[in-house]
């Protein structure tokens, strides 16, 4: 009884101190009557933004190389063995030059103006279903392999706290600071809600998904179709760009994961030396997809305009010039959409061993 006795005064006493330090916590708080005060650890755990200018980056380092082999494991699922997206999933690689298209192409390099972000965005979020898993060492290395295939940084760049906020990203001075006043400027009551204009004049077209009723109907849109689909065509002959071979080496890195050019090696695709006048299919050691053993069967040969194609679009390619009965390309590369860089990379594929 004197045991159980000594228990109770023992915990009623622990109660009184812990209801003490409470109250005293509660004392210095704006809603004492709600939750309570966040001890350090939780605000640590909490406080994990890294800012643009580096402020908040936590130890760590990382290299492309060494993110390749993370992006590969955590990351190509989603986005693509190159970053090209797969799905519904975002690209995280190219579109540099596009901000201005009808569909501009925003990626981690075309886009977003501070390599910051890219750390605080994976540190915070991914990989998908699997949030602050990441080690810092490993958000330093994926970060370092975005900017590298982005042509941010080169393969050799560590990236840690002490560069990651000083990295200049291609976008950036194209984000400023809004000086208009971030409130409404018209007063609801002066909004014209019905019937406000007398007459309305179609000024502007939706061009991407055209959707933009036209003068005389579907008869007269019919009739203009010819002449619109002959016009680019002329166009595109007469300013066909010349290939650069040094632009094309920069193209090139979106292959150099899978192929060689500069000796017979195969790596997880076949060496492309020697390709141009090549038949397809035709490497020796290289196990190749049904597709292109079906291509050699056919004698279908790398020609400039052969390859120029199949880089554009490979699937396609496949599909048009081989035939979708004979199987699908393993390459999960979905093509350059650019015309430059088609001949940007033809150009240096022959400089460097595609001959």
């Amino acid at each position: 009884m004197s045991a159980w006795r000594n228990l109770a005064l023992t915990a009623a006493a622990a109660g009184l101190v812990v209801l003490s330090a409470a109250s005293a916590d509660a004392d210095g708080r704006k809603f004492p009557e709600l939750g309570a005060a966040a001890t350090p650890e939780q605000i640590q755990a909490w406080d994990i933004d890294v800012r643009p200018d580096g402020l908040g980056a936590p130890p760590g380092s990382g290299t492309a190389a060494k993110g390749e082999k993370v992006y590969i494991q955590k990351c190509a699922a989603c986005h693509g063995d190159f970053g090209e997206a797969r799905g519904r999933y975002p690209v995280l690689v190219g579109g540099h030059g596009t901000m201005k298209d009808d569909r501009p192409e925003k990626t981690v390099g075309s886009y977003w103006p501070y390599a910051s972000t890219i750390f605080d965005y994976i540190k915070r979020a991914m990989p998908f279903g699997e949030a602050q898993t990441l080690t810092n060492d490993e958000v330093y290395a994926l970060t370092a392999f975005l900017l590298n295939m982005n042509d941010v940084v080169d393969s050799s760049f560590v990236l840690d706290a002490s560069n990651i906020g000083k990295i200049e990203m291609p976008n950036a001075k194209n984000f400023f600071d809004d000086p208009r006043p971030d409130a409404q400027t018209v007063k609801m009551a002066a909004l014209c809600m019905k019937d406000c204009k007398a007459e309305v004049k179609v000024l502007g077209r939706a061009k991407v998904i055209d959707v933009t009723p036209d003068k005389g109907g579907a008869a007269a849109r019919a009739a203009a179709e010819p002449a619109a689909k002959a016009e680019p065509a002329q166009v595109a002959a007469s300013v066909a760009p010349a290939g650069d071979p040094e632009a094309g080496k920069k193209v090139f890195r979106k292959c150099a994961a899978c192929h060689v050019i500069d000796s017979a090696a195969n790596k997880l695709g076949p060496s492309l030396k020697g390709i141009l006048g090549r038949t397809a299919g035709s490497v020796d050691g290289f196990k190749y997809s049904k597709a292109f053993q079906a291509a050699n069967d056919m004698g279908l040969k790398w020609t400039d305009d052969v390859l120029k194609a199949f880089v554009a679009d490979p699937k396609d390619f496949v599909k048009d010039k081989i035939g979708a009965d004979k199987g699908r390309t393993r390459m999960a590369f979905p093509g350059l959409r650019k015309e430059q860089d088609v001949e940007d990379l033809l150009a240096f594929m022959k400089a460097a061993g595609g001959q």
